[in-house]
């Protein structure tokens, strides 16, 4: 089914890439489980989809936070990110939000903001053959504060050159969207 795009003349379209651009939360879920389960802890899944578009470090600190935990952030990050790795050949498309990317390529800027590491995010686009679609790609390492504060977005715009109320963000989590609305920008939640 295509997605409905909100009246506007929009510059720019700025897409998340986990859940959005690639269907591939219930792999980042897995690579949760796993490392969770190396370090002798869980992560209850209706939590992961409560908190998507957290960025991973924050998430273990709300973990230790809320279990009374005390994991090493670095050491559940560097699991996670690993496991996940390891799964994307297993990543698949979603198909309206890429058609809809490559409809609108060349017509107007696309650029990518994740909460992921660059790493990740760069090879999940490679994975699905899309990353040539988009003039810019921000990851984690491109701002201080992550979704819901608008820095992601907002530094996707910078790049691009272009006002941030003149671009359209695609987002999957209520996180993300209040990103965007914390931005300045319309969104459609896919």
């Amino acid at each position: 089914m295509p997605l409905e795009l909100p009246a506007g003349d929009f510059h720019a379209f700025i897409f998340d890439c986990d859940g959005t651009l690639a269907d591939n939360m219930h792999l980042h879920y897995e690579a949760w489980r796993r490392a969770m389960e190396d370090v002798g802890g869980s992560y209850p899944e209706e939590l992961f989809y409560e908190w998507g578009g957290v960025p991973t470090a924050e998430i273990v600190r709300r973990l230790n936070a809320k279990f009374g935990l005390g994991m090493a952030i670095e050491d559940v990050v560097q699991r996670k990110e690993l496991y996940y790795r390891d799964s994307i050949p297993q990543v698949e498309p979603k198909h309206d939000v890429v058609a809809l990317a490559r409809e609108f390529h060349g017509k107007v800027p696309l650029a990518v903001a994740s909460g992921g590491h660059r790493d990740l995010v760069e090879r999940t686009l490679q994975a699905l053959d899309i990353r040539g679609l988009f003039q810019e790609v921000i990851a984690a390492e491109d701002y201080n504060r992550g979704k819901p504060f608008p820095d992601p977005f907002l530094t996707a715009a910078a790049r691009l050159g272009l006002a941030p109320e003149t671009c359209l963000v695609f987002e999957d989590t209520a996180t993300g969207t209040e990103a965007a609305r914390a931005a300045g920008m319309a969104w459609v939640l896919v």
